[in-house]
């Protein structure tokens, strides 16, 4: 009689067959009714006239504008993915539009917290992809 190994004739057990890791869904974030609102409003005024991000904040969370909280205007800005450089070209171009302006002049009124609020590197993509 010839003597075979032990494990050569154990089935495997339970323990030793491999199983897949199971992983946890990651949890999507729930956006509020106000965060919801905030979106749809800066897309809407978005497709009418351009905006910089700073200045389509302050028109969604202005008293004076949509009196969203500036944490829903924000949020409702940023989820947009907005590229501000051509919103700056669009704007400067509708400036340009109404009324002459020297390259400076134009870059100060995009620029300016008291004209449209963007960066000053995005008034200069503006006004250079305006032609001026």
């Amino acid at each position: 009689m010839t003597a075979t190994s032990p494990s050569a004739s154990v089935a495997p057990t339970v323990s030793a067959v491999a199983t897949a890791p199971t992983s946890t869904p990651v949890p999507t974030p729930k956006i509020t009714i106000g965060q919801a609102n905030a979106r749809a409003s800066a897309a809407q005024y978005l497709s009418i006239s351009p905006f910089s991000r700073a200045g389509l904040i302050q028109q969604l969370s202005s008293s004076a504008g949509e009196g969203f909280s500036v944490a829903d205007a924000t949020y409702g800005v940023d989820s947009l993915n907005t590229d501000w450089n051509a919103q700056a070209a669009l704007s400067a171009k509708q400036y340009l539009s109404m009324s002459p302006f020297s390259r400076a002049g134009l870059i100060q009124q995009l620029s300016s917290s008291a004209g449209e609020g963007f960066t000053y590197a995005q008034a200069v993509y503006g006004v250079t992809a305006a032609g001026l």
